[in-house]
């Protein structure tokens, strides 16, 4: 499934996940992965290939997977925990509260088919609390990269962590939007426009979606600040109040609920240091359908449609 990008090459970031797994297992011996049965599809089967006696796949047991990552991090292993959003962020959560975040533990979990990139997968399968979950936990780290190029980096930056990271990849295909080149840094956003009219800030997949709007706004010569602000936690507050001190508004783009998550840890830092007219887009507080992807951030206002749209009206209200 493409994005909705045409014309570019994607990779979905879960396959550059599985790819720098068998990278990271050739720099470091104290790697080990836990994978829940799902295999082919967190990509997690090439270091299985790479490196069978340092793989344990535990069935269809997510709890006790956390916990035994948990216990391999206790030993001084540098633990990767793979399974689908939904699974990872509630099934186990429990236990990556109690047994991963409270000691502080270095626990990597990379979960799967984010929020709508799940797209035909249903409810069931479309992880829309996830962030808003996650986040709330003391000690966790939490990161959503955009394409291929900042996942591989984000893996190996979250590895070196001293502490429970929540590593959150698309299912479909991402198109490549940076080099290898560019430093990534866990904490910091990466600005992808310079503006002086309205603020966008944008994770995962939705970076893509807000580019587009960005780009179709400087037609009509407004000017946007555009964050990729990979990390929601530590949120990266200083690139954004900066941002929002030459714009005076601010619009928001997250494939997950609204409620929680990106636009939440926005708020509230706006509120508490620079009130500042915004609009979150994102899923308004429901379930989502089956369906195609590009249908479905169409249908519920995740689009770069909307993303334009919401940028109009929030730089109305500005005093």
């Amino acid at each position: 499934m493409a994005s909705t990008l045409k014309g570019e090459k994607t990779i979905p970031t879960r396959h550059a996940y599985g790819e720098t797994l068998v990278e990271l297992g050739k720099l470091n011996d104290r790697v080990v992965v836990f994978e829940a049965d799902i295999s082919k599809s967190t990509q997690t089967y090439r270091f299985a290939e790479a490196f069978p006696d340092r793989f344990f796949n535990v069935g269809v047991a997510e709890q006790n997977m956390m916990a035994m990552a948990a216990g391999a991090a206790i030993c001084g292993k540098i633990a990767f925990v793979s399974t689908y959003a939904v699974f990872g962020s509630m099934r186990a959560c429990e236990q990556m509260r109690t047994s991963v975040a409270y000691p502080k533990l270095n626990v990597n979990i990379a979960v799967s088919h984010a929020g709508l990139t799940a797209y035909d997968d249903g409810v069931t399968h479309q992880a829309i609390e996830d962030l808003g979950i996650v986040r709330s936990i003391p000690n966790m780290t939490v990161v959503q990269p955009c394409d291929a190029p900042s996942t591989r980096k984000a893996v190996m930056a979250a590895a070196k962590i001293d502490g429970p990271v929540y590593l959150r990849l698309t299912r479909i295909g991402m198109p490549i939007l940076y080099d290898a080149g560019p430093d990534f840094e866990i904490g910091k956003a990466i600005r992808l426009r310079r503006g002086n009219d309205v603020t966008i800030v944008a994770i995962g997949d939705m970076v893509f979606q807000a580019l587009d709007a960005a780009e179709q706004l400087a037609i009509e010569g407004i000017g946007v600040d555009l964050l990729d602000m990979h990390t929601i936690k530590p949120l990266d507050q200083e690139a954004l109040l900066e941002s929002v001190m030459r714009t005076g508004a601010v619009v928001t783009a997250e494939d997950h609920n609204v409620v929680g998550g990106l636009g939440s840890a926005v708020a509230e830092t706006l509120g508490e240091h620079r009130p500042t007219p915004m609009t979150r887009i994102g899923l308004q507080d429901t379930f989502a359908e089956s369906g195609a992807y590009d249908d479905l951030l169409r249908h519920y206002g995740m689009d770069a449609r909307h993303i334009i749209e919401a940028a109009r009206k929030v730089m109305g209200r500005k005093k």
